[in-house]
């Protein structure tokens, strides 16, 4: 196990927007993970915090942060009208990306995206923008559809990891998947439903996610090969 990291929070400026986050990046880390919450979470979000505790414990750095304001998301929870706009969260991890390249403890390592729900999108989009930032990422329950046209754009490696019972995410994700030329493989996970609430099933998606990025989280080179696999090769581990 990796030594505990510090907690650091942190005011990420986009435009005349601030967003509040937490960085933290344990010694001798080898890359850094950025949650890009969806469908009205936040930093706050449970689950992720649980995967991102699990991440650090394998030396990866993690940034959480809210991709919406406080009255962002109180209208957003009364009328969904952010939660949808893939578009401004898209920009706003840019944002945030541009920022982390900034940050003297995480500045010159590989970046990874942990996206759920509609912030997968946005995970995608982002990394098909601007692949020499983006080395990896990973899905949960993601609706990764969403990204459209950016799919086959996509060079990072893209895990897509789907409960078993998510029936309709599961095959938005299936489809998803043949529109992505490099590197991609989905996970299901046996009687998980869609916020993977069942016992151990969490565990199974940090356990699929850290395998990801440690495997994957390296800096590109210019050549690099886009290749296409099955999901046979990632076992979950809780």
């Amino acid at each position: 196990m990796s030594a505990p990291s510090q907690r650091t929070e942190s005011n990420i400026v986009v435009g005349d927007t601030v967003l509040k986050g937490w960085l933290e990046v344990p010694a001798g880390a080898r890359g850094i993970v950025v949650f890009v919450h969806g469908s009205g979470s936040s930093r706050f979000s449970v689950r992720n915090n649980a995967v991102a505790e699990y991440l650090r414990e394998g030396r990866l750095g993690t940034l959480l942060f809210d991709l919406l304001t406080s009255d962002e998301e109180r209208i957003d929870t009364a009328t969904r009208a952010y939660r949808f706009d893939i578009p401004l969260l898209s920009q706003r991890l840019a944002s945030a990306i541009s920022w982390l390249s900034e940050q003297p403890e995480a500045a010159d390592l590989p970046v990874g995206l942990f996206g759920s729900s509609t912030g997968a999108a946005a995970a995608l989009i982002v990394a098909a923008r601007i692949p020499n930032r983006v080395a990896a990422v990973v899905s949960r329950g993601g609706r990764v559809d969403l990204a459209g046209d950016y799919l086959d754009k996509v060079e990072a490696p893209t895990l897509m990891i789907v409960g078993g019972i998510d029936h309709e995410v599961l095959r938005l994700n299936t489809a998803a998947r043949e529109q992505v030329r490099s590197l991609s493989e989905i996970a299901v996970i046996d009687q998980a439903s869609h916020l993977f609430e069942e016992p151990g099933t969490l565990e199974q998606v940090a356990s699929l996610t850290r395998q990801w990025f440690v495997k994957y989280l390296v800096r590109r080179t210019d050549g690099q090969a886009s290749v296409r696999s099955d999901a046979s090769g990632l076992a979950a581990q809780p």
